[in-house]
């Protein structure tokens, strides 16, 4: 299965409750952290909800 590096580029201020707490639950906590995950339909939802605010490779 393809793995997906997800990358936070731009702030979490201003953004809604929800589109933090969804950073939250990918582990990201910083400006410029970097976490890994396997390309699932949750993780992919997930990542669409806060796509402005990531950037995305795939390996």
């Amino acid at each position: 299965m393809a793995k997906l590096k997800i990358t936070q580029v731009k702030s979490r201020i201003g953004s809604t409750k929800r589109q933090r707490d969804t950073l939250d639950h990918l582990g990201l906590r910083k400006m410029h952290q970097t976490v890994e995950f396997e390309t699932t339909p949750t993780i992919l939802g997930m990542v669409e909800k806060v796509r402005h605010l990531v950037k995305i490779e795939q390996q």
